[in-house]
């Protein structure tokens, strides 16, 4: 699917690597700070100078920042199962759908808020009857995924916002890039 999508929309999928070597600080904040909402003004200033109208970037990122939470859906949906496989528990194909449902529902909204994934994924243990202190497999390593995610999160909104524009047709030339300082000697 997402090979199609390039295909149909040339140049669109480069959205998150321009991103990151145009301004770099966006990804960083939100890697260092594991809070996506904390990069959303930094992206706002950049995905314009990348040819990403305005007006399509204040539509599509508040929206990427409530629905399309990449990183925080694939942490929860992977530190779930990781949980489950290592106490030995088996879910039916049936299950693990309805779990992925489960999550997709129960992950909107913890952009803003560090390791709130561990809310979710204690929730999702409980509503299978497993016990909520299987968590503490995965608290040793959360922040550092938090951080990950967040950044994936922020990567995901801007090839979003590149792809919207670019099916709208509204996707302009980049503005050149300012040369990097020399220092005088």
């Amino acid at each position: 699917m997402a090979a199609a999508v390039h295909r149909r929309l040339p140049g669109a999928g480069q959205a998150g690597r321009a991103v990151v070597r145009r301004d770099p600080r966006a990804a960083l904040l939100a890697f260092s700070t594991a809070s996506s909402e904390a990069a959303y003004p930094r992206i706002l200033d950049v995905l314009p100078k990348l040819g990403i109208r305005r007006r399509i970037v204040s539509f599509v990122l508040p929206l990427g920042y409530s629905f399309n939470l990449d990183g925080s859906m694939l942490y929860c949906t992977f530190a779930t199962v990781f949980i489950l496989q290592a106490h030995g528990v088996h879910l039916s194909v049936q299950q693990q759908i309805f779990m992925l449902l489960l999550l997709m529902v129960t992950s909107k909204g913890i952009a803003g808020v560090p390791r709130a994934s561990l809310v979710v994924i204690m929730a999702t243990l409980t509503y299978f009857g497993l016990p909520e202190a299987w968590i503490a497999l995965v608290l040793g390593v959360d922040h550092l995924l938090d951080m990950g995610r967040s950044a994936t999160n922020v990567v995901g909104n801007s090839v979003a916002a590149a792809v919207v524009a670019k099916w709208e047709g509204e996707l302009d030339d980049p503005e050149p890039a300012p040369a990097p300082a020399t220092a005088k000697t």
